[in-house]
């Protein structure tokens, strides 16, 4: 039955991409396209005075404009309903979409943007979170506790703190008296974008009766559909949404970015189609960013290197609008403490408004800027205790059976042996050389560190399977292809299930219409949740299989195996009948069968998105060699050990791809990637000539390994592990660092210069 499980199957959609096929985004057009463009602002935080569009209204090819006056009380977001399609009374970002016009041609629309003039009257910035968080702040949205919300938001009153999320265990201040050493630092990470090569974009049109329908690069088709018919006051079945493929995304094309826009123009255009296309410029200034954050860490230890207790407070900067701020604020503080046994915990996280692109899910969900506080403050425990940092993880790590910092005993816990693989991998035992410097005079280092991520919890997946009458297999799914290969591991389920061969299957388009309901290709939940739902469909067709072929042999249905795309007698095999004869023999004019399946955890404590204990955690290591030019504090990586757990690896290639991507996607944001933001709140590098992105020139040798521990309750023992793959990286190349040259960076990104200015100050690089 499971004889596609686990082996490394060519992707289902290889072709299609390579030969340019696949349609994404921007590739969509419709009979009667117009095309729109957004005005937007060039102030982080301004009342708006007034808009004048007589220029524009006169303009030939001009077919509609819109501004946030036409759309009174639209107000669109997930965790909270805060943010206008078009900006309402005042702008809150640079690059903020004031109004927006839909012309016959693309440099119509560009022209008639031209013609909107708009007043402004400029108010005082928070440009950072810290800064958000003094008296007498700016406030930038005022009264945002009448904002309607899901339960988990908990808001401030009269401040700029969208929500406070709070987790203990034990007795912190007991688990600190009670240690030897305690430990106290501060850790920062920058605002990165997710920079994917495909721009955000969306194609939305009103028929005649009033339906909304949206097309484009959405990651979550029934979540947007959602969104929108929320923001819009209609009923779900008033709002269609079909997914393409998605071209790059990290937690960046999901929610409402370029879809707003194309639904305010839509509205107004007499039932034409209207596209949006983002410039590289728009998607850096008003798509989604990673939450910049300050972590303060304090953790208690024995001499022998027990955890005994661990407070981590968090500020995370979500920008002028909430869209998933609060949420990863709740999921990412919940794992803040990082994979270890704890006895004593304190978990805090503020997630606070600031005049800045809004920021969101982002690969890690939060996790990467965590475990670069907990395993930097790893490392600097084990060299103050003379403790081997890989020896001190092992004292400490989570191991099957027991209770995580949040009181939640573990499934499914592979990080003991992630860590053992890629310190075997990178030569760990190296360290103990000296002297450690290269012919040029660069010092060597190496470093280790792992991590953890949750998925949210609870929620829910529906597949179908249609079995046609020559045997073929359609897969309907609302799952959407990414980048990820999820088309590939739903196909290597089901045929797992049904013996079919993978070239006998195909795939429906995500498409609220006629595709179950799917939460979100997010969370690194689809291989978990849609997983099990395609397993359960599978099952449910071999089910109806075995009784069509006990009816026709006139058997029990207890007699009948149903395997390799026939059913047979289990006391006689040679009376076997394959799928399709199996669907002729009883239906002779044609027909088809459909399996169903639905998949939705157990709940321990609501059923509502993040009310419950995380299903699965995930949980990853890496190792790396780094060399470090003490003259110019330059930092080369040349080697990462990269290991995750996967719960079972449906594909293998797959996973390792992932795991291979993820490495570089890490290195990038350790070493270079940074949004830069002035005091006023204006973006200063929002293009690839100034926000750098790591090419195939800087990735080194990446040495990728898996583990398996199966969990009880994914399929085949499956979990996901896309997100994991960077966590860890940026804490392990710290650590390298320090341990090549002595010194400790806390804030990202590890530039030269930083690495270079630590060196100058601390009196040169400590010889290894």
């Amino acid at each position: 039955m499971e004889a596609l499980v686990g082996k490394p199957v060519t992707r289902v959609d290889a072709l299609e991409k390579v030969s340019g096929a696949a349609v994404f985004g921007p590739d969509v057009k419709l009979v009667g396209m117009l095309y729109g463009k957004a005005l937007r602002s060039p102030h982080a935080h301004a009342r708006i005075v007034s808009i004048n569009l007589e220029a524009v209204r006169k303009l030939p090819g001009v077919r509609a404009v819109v501004t946030g006056a036409d759309m009174p009380g639209v107000l669109g977001g997930e965790a909270v309903k805060d943010m206008p399609f078009l900006a309402q009374g005042k702008v809150r970002y640079m690059g903020e979409p004031v109004a927006a016009v839909a012309a016959e041609d693309e440099a119509t629309a560009l022209k008639a943007i031209e013609l909107i003039e708009v007043v402004y009257d400029e108010l005082p910035v928070a440009a950072d979170a810290l800064a958000a968080l003094e008296k007498g702040a700016p406030l930038i949205h005022e009264g945002l506790e009448n904002y309607a919300r899901i339960s988990v938001i908990k808001p401030v009153p009269n401040s700029n703190v969208i929500t406070v999320n709070e987790y203990s265990k034990g007795d912190v201040e007991q688990g600190f008296r009670e240690s030897d050493e305690v430990f106290e630092d501060e850790f920062r990470s920058q605002t990165v974008h997710h920079a994917p090569l495909e721009p955000h974009s969306a194609v939305a049109q009103v028929d005649v009766g009033g339906r909304i329908v949206v097309w484009g690069p959405n990651d979550s088709p029934h979540r947007l559909r959602k969104d929108l018919a929320d923001a819009l006051h209609m009923r779900l079945d008033r709002v269609r949404v079909v997914s393409t493929y998605v071209g790059g995304g990290f937690g960046g094309k999901g929610g409402l970015k370029a879809e707003p826009i194309a639904v305010a123009l839509a509205l107004k255009a007499n039932h034409r189609p209207v596209k949006v296309v983002f410039t590289r410029e728009e998607v850096f200034l008003a798509t989604l960013v990673r939450h910049a954050a300050v972590v303060r860490i304090k953790t208690g230890v024995k001499r022998d290197g027990t955890l005994m207790a661990r407070e981590v407070k968090i500020v995370w900067d979500t920008g002028a609008y909430a869209e998933k701020g609060p949420t990863v604020c709740s999921q990412a503080t919940a794992a803040a403490a990082g994979p270890y046994r704890v006895p004593h915990v304190h978990l805090i996280g503020q997630c606070v408004y600031t005049n800045k692109a809004v920021a969101g899910a982002y690969r890690g969900y939060g996790t990467p800027q965590l475990a670069w506080a907990y395993e930097s403050q790893m490392d600097i425990i084990a060299k103050k205790l003379g403790i081997d940092p890989l020896d001190l993880r092992l004292r400490n790590i989570l191991r099957e059976g027991d209770v995580n910092p949040v009181g939640h005993p573990v499934h499914s816990v592979g990080v003991e042996d992630c860590l053992k693989q890629v310190a075997q991998a990178i030569g760990w035992q190296e360290r103990q050389h000296h002297p450690r410097i290269t012919e040029k005079g660069r010092h060597v280092g190496f470093g280790i560190a792992c991590g953890t991520k949750n998925t949210k919890t609870p929620s829910g997946s529906e597949a179908a399977l249609y079995l046609c009458q020559d045997g073929s297999l359609t897969i309907v799914t609302a799952s959407v292809e990414v980048g990820q290969g999820v088309r590939t591991i739903l196909a290597q389920i089901a045929c797992g299930v049904l013996g079919l061969p993978m070239e006998n299957v195909s795939f429906s388009q995500p498409d609220t219409d006629s595709t179950p309901f799917d939460a979100s290709t997010t969370s690194s939940r689809t291989t978990f949740h849609m997983g099990n739902a395609v397993k359960f469909a599978a099952e449910d067709l071999k089910k109806q299989l075995a009784q069509l072929a006990a009816s026709l042999f006139d058997c029990d249905v207890n007699q009948v195996v149903v395997d390799g795309g026939k059913a047979w007698l289990s006391e006689q095999p040679e009376r076997s009948l394959t799928y399709p004869e199996l669907l002729h023999k009883q239906y002779g004019a044609g027909a088809s069968m459909m399996g169903r399946g639905f998949y939705y955890p157990k709940s321990e404590q609501g059923k509502a998105f993040h009310e419950s204990p995380s299903l699965f955690w995930m949980y990853a290591a890496h190792a790396v060699r780094v060399e470090v030019d003490p003259k110019t504090g330059r930092v080369e990586v040349t080697r990462i050990a990269a290991a995750a757990d996967t719960g079972r690896s449906i594909n293998p290639v797959n996973c390792l791809q992932q795991i291979e991507g993820g490495a570089v996607h890490a290195l990038g944001t350790t070493l270079m990637e940074e949004l830069i933001v002035d005091k006023q709140g204006h973006m200063v590098n929002p293009n690839f000539h100034d926000y750098r992105i790591p090419t195939a020139m800087d990735a080194p040798e990446i040495l990728a390994s898996l583990v398996e521990a199966p969990h009880r309750e994914g399929p085949f023992g499956a979990k996901g592990m896309a997100e994991i793959v960077t966590t860890s990286v940026f804490p392990a190349i710290g650590n390298a660092i320090e341990d090549a040259v002595g010194v400790r960076i806390r804030d990202l990104p590890i530039r030269s210069d930083k690495v270079w200015r630590a060196l100058k100050d601390s009196g040169g690089a400590k010889s290894k």
